[in-house]
């Protein structure tokens, strides 16, 4: 058997505009960023899969065979095979891998999605199709493998951001379309609050908040669409929902066309930074006071990163906990030290490339 060392890496990604917003089918800007996973390894001479896990101190051994059977929630290492094998793919021999990463963890930046884009990049190499997949392909593998495979209330922002990478604008309405964007932007800092967060949780919670929404207008506006409501038009609803879902709808709306503006600006060239970080604490706004996602203590460590400096600053994914970001072009060190002073850990980032893969070297 001829052996492949192969080694994939893959970035974590905020979303700078459109949070809770891709699964209504609305547009979304997202970034993928300078923290990356990585998984190494090659083919074994049996059927076993051996996956290292040395950042959580764990290991997962099974064989490909094994891979239809769900052990545990969220069985991505499977569930990921599974997807491929529907998809003609077939796996003659097993793998010695190890993964490890930069990403923090349960905070919003998109871990689990570039890790199973990896993962997916990874064994399509590995498979006996010896197969290179395109970044957009991967992006749909992955969407399976971690939304449809478990009927999670999840858009695919996170699958197509750290897949392709760079600075994307993605439309899944009427159709998916990924726009890639080359708006030459500066230095983010990433804070991570250290508190955890309950994604399925707050997705679900503010998904089935918006749809109830939506379903009770349809009833009785079959043009009604998120698509296409104007803002001045809301007023008109006020009968048929509460106060609090009329605020939810010109909360979306706003998001979207924050979202819209936000495209616009970095189509033009230069880019206006300050207006772009203007519009991320804008998306904030909405977030923390409409949907209701942020926490104290991000909303202290993004008050913090704007008193020193920094354009904008959001809270970053599902919420509850985890992440924000700063845009800071300019001194992003003292924006870093103004986070670690509210109690988060500080990342200065970029944005980066998406999924990659590094030539296969024959070893002995």
């Amino acid at each position: 058997m001829e052996n492949y060392e192969i080694r994939v890496s893959t970035p974590g990604r905020v979303c700078l505009f459109g949070e809770h917003q891709d699964y209504l089918n609305l547009p979304i800007i997202a970034c993928a960023i300078s923290l990356r996973i990585n998984i190494q390894g090659s083919k074994r001479s049996d059927n076993i899969l051996n996956i290292n896990l040395p950042d959580i101190n764990d290991t997962e051994v099974f064989n490909f065979e094994e891979s239809a059977n769900y052990l545990k929630e969220r069985d991505y290492f499977k569930s990921s095979i599974n997807v491929l094998k529907r998809h003609g793919f077939t796996f003659s021999n097993g793998i010695d891998c190890t993964v490890k990463g930069k990403i923090p963890i349960n905070a919003g930046t998109s871990s689990s999605s570039a890790l199973i884009v990896t993962w997916i990049n990874f064994l399509a190499k590995m498979s006996d199709q010896n197969k290179a997949l395109a970044p957009e392909q991967i992006a749909e593998y992955a969407y399976e493998a971690e939304v449809l495979e478990f009927a999670e209330p999840g858009g695919m922002m996170d699958q197509y951001s750290t897949a392709v990478g760079g600075i994307i604008f993605l439309d899944s309405y009427p159709e998916i379309d990924v726009q890639r964007m080359n708006a030459k932007l500066g230095t983010f800092v990433l804070g991570d609050s250290g508190e955890p967060k309950d994604t399925k949780y707050i997705l679900s919670r503010v998904k089935q908040q918006i749809q109830k929404v939506v379903a009770e207008l349809q009833k009785k506006y079959s043009d009604f669409s998120l698509q296409t409501v104007n803002k001045n038009d809301i007023a008109r609803y006020t009968k048929d929902l509460t106060e609090e879902q009329i605020e939810l709808l010109n909360g979306t709306v706003r998001n979207r066309e924050i979202t819209k503006k936000a495209k616009q600006i970095l189509l033009d060239n230069p880019v206006d930074h300050q207006a772009i970080g203007k519009l991320l604490t804008q998306h904030h706004a909405v977030l923390r006071d409409i949907l209701k996602i942020s926490t104290p203590k991000i909303d202290r460590m993004i008050e913090a990163s704007l008193k020193a400096g920094a354009y904008g600053a959001k809270i970053n994914g599902s919420g509850g906990g985890g992440c924000m970001f700063a845009y800071a072009p300019v001194n992003p060190e003292k924006v870093k030290e103004a986070i670690e002073n509210e109690g988060g850990n500080a990342y200065i980032i970029h944005a980066d490339n998406g999924t990659l893969t590094s030539i296969p070297e024959v070893t002995k």
